[in-house]
């Protein structure tokens, strides 16, 4: 057996000795590190699987409390063979949608709406000894190995799913997201346990909104109280934090504005990517504990991983994301409060109303003062410990254009900006920095595109937008005509071939947020399909 971190040798202790206690009753909110202890870690150092996530997702055929007992008599045997252990006592997930292909010659609006169905789960039974959180409306998941819902992605989807006549799809999405708010207090990354302890992007707002636009604004009272405790989620412990100091993800700088980062509850290894994150964390030295909970924060940003929460552009060792105040949360949180004020209003509630739309033009303030940067003509990160902006211009700069922050002048410059450091051949890039990692150049990715195209129409800079639109509409095809598929992310730049790489796993097929955002721009841009 391999020689255990001594931190993490600790932690295995510690839950082992909470399994025990537990006995064979099974708790929703354990986590499979949690309950397996050293028999997780073992099986995710000694790499059973290629995946870390998939013995996450594994199923055990029996109680756990038994199944580890028995590891701790085998694995003391002469010949114990962990991997015909782990087989014999559980279920091991398969990916989702990897063998589907659409028959020769069918149109791509068509392949989304069957593949809809492919990708369609819900609502769920409980199951024992599993991570999945059961879900009581029906949804839709991105495919491959992501065979849950995801937070941000279902956003991208519901655009698709309003397409192809599948309302009832978004309107039980929003309803289980509301479910997980009044269950645990926030939406957790996906449903499943091990994801609890952080978010992703907020966009639940943006959902209840796109609801909003056909079923009327009733739909604001009745998912108000849901959007106060998201909101609640990302501002707790703002009345307390001192200023230059921050909080779990509220941060005060030094001259008392408020704004928000990127955060996890936990510092331990993320057990979707455990061997991984051990192996980061060596690599990085010192308390490994600060390095697990940067990889957790870039694991709630959606972008895991990304130069962009790296101090020297390059590499991962240099993690810092509970260090950057991020430009799209920020915009997003304006954007959930603007929701809120409306909401209030539409229940007349006008003292709350005034609030939440004082709130917005406060964050809107501070965003124009501290990312905007007129020299790059691009809104950027900030350094909230170094106080200073993050220069390099990333994706993320179409936000603030996206949600109606920025001035017309300023979403002048943006356009300029990105046609000349971030158009590629086939779509916006995500930042200009070739690191190996999948949130960097060469690749581009749907709800990115979205982004940019939808932030740039808001502002009259039609041209770009049909620009961005038409080549990622064309890549998109192009993989799809050679293989039949659909895929996570696309290598967009000038001589980049096919679908994306990088980062820490093989390039999925299915694809939730590719599927919604073609099947959106193909009824926006309808010539595009020919």
């Amino acid at each position: 057996m391999p020689t255990l971190h001594r931190t993490q040798t600790g932690y295995a202790c510690l839950v082992a000795a909470c399994v025990l206690l537990w006995n064979s009753a099974w708790a929703v909110e354990q986590t499979p590190a949690e309950i397996y202890g050293e028999l997780f870690e073992q099986v995710q150092l000694e790499s059973v699987f290629p995946d870390s996530k998939t013995f996450a997702d594994a199923q055990g055929k029996r109680p756990p409390a038994q199944i580890l007992a028995d590891y701790r008599r085998a694995r003391l045997q002469s010949g114990f063979d962990l991997r015909e252990f782990v087989a014999t006592n559980f279920e091991i997930p398969r990916p989702v949608a990897s063998d589907y292909r659409t028959p020769p010659g069918q149109d791509v609006r068509d392949h989304i709406d069957t593949l809809w169905k492919v990708l369609e789960r819900g609502p769920d039974a409980e199951q024992p000894y599993s991570s999945r959180i059961a879900l009581p409306n029906r949804y839709v998941v991105p495919g491959g190995r992501f065979n849950e819902i995801y937070y941000w992605d279902s956003y991208f989807t519901m655009l698709g799913l309003e397409e192809s006549g599948r309302h009832d799809l978004t309107v039980g999405m929003v309803r289980n997201f509301a479910w997980l708010i009044d269950r645990y207090g926030h939406i957790p990354n996906g449903n499943r346990t091990y994801f609890l302890s952080r978010s992703q992007p907020p966009f639940f707002a943006a959902m209840v909104e796109l609801l909003a636009q056909k079923d009327g604004d009733g739909v604001y009272r009745t998912f108000l109280p849901q959007l106060q405790k998201e909101y609640d989620f990302w501002m707790s412990g703002a009345q307390a934090v001192k200023p230059g100091t921050a909080s779990r993800r509220v941060v005060r700088l030094a001259d008392g504005t408020v704004l928000n980062r990127y955060w996890d509850d936990r510092p331990a290894p993320r057990e979707e990517a455990w061997k991984e994150d051990v192996a980061t964390a060596k690599a990085v030295g010192g308390e490994p504990e600060i390095t697990y909970r940067n990889l957790r924060a870039a694991a709630e940003s959606g972008w895991d991983f990304s130069s962009r929460w790296f101090a020297d552009s390059k590499s991962l060792t240099t993690i810092r994301t509970g260090d950057v105040v991020p430009v799209d949360l920020n915009s997003l949180l304006y954007h959930l409060e603007v929701i809120l004020g409306r909401a209030y209003a539409a229940t007349a509630d006008e003292p709350r109303a005034k609030q939440m739309r004082e709130a917005a033009e406060r964050r809107r303030t501070a965003v124009q003062k501290l990312f905007w940067n007129a020299a790059s003509g691009a809104f950027v990160d900030y350094d909230w410990k170094h106080r200073h902006p993050i220069y390099p211009i990333t994706a993320a700069t179409m936000y603030p254009l996206f949600f109606k922050l920025a001035e017309q002048a300023q979403a002048e410059a943006v356009a300029l900006t990105v046609r000349e450091n971030l158009l590629g051949s086939n779509g916006i890039v995500t930042t200009k920095f070739t690191t190996g990692q999948q949130w960097d150049a060469p690749n581009g990715w749907a709800p990115l595109q979205w982004i940019a195209i939808g932030g740039l129409r808001n502002y009259r800079q039609d041209t770009l937008a049909a620009t961005i639109a038409q080549r990622w509409v064309a890549k998109n095809l192009a993989v799809f005509k050679a293989t039949g598929k659909l895929v996570e992310k696309y290598a967009v730049t000038a001589g980049s071939a096919g679908g994306g790489g990088g980062g820490e796993y093989p390039l999925q097929d299915g694809f939730g947020w590719t599927n919604g955002v073609l099947r959106k721009l193909l009824a926006l841009y309808p010539a595009l399909a020919e």
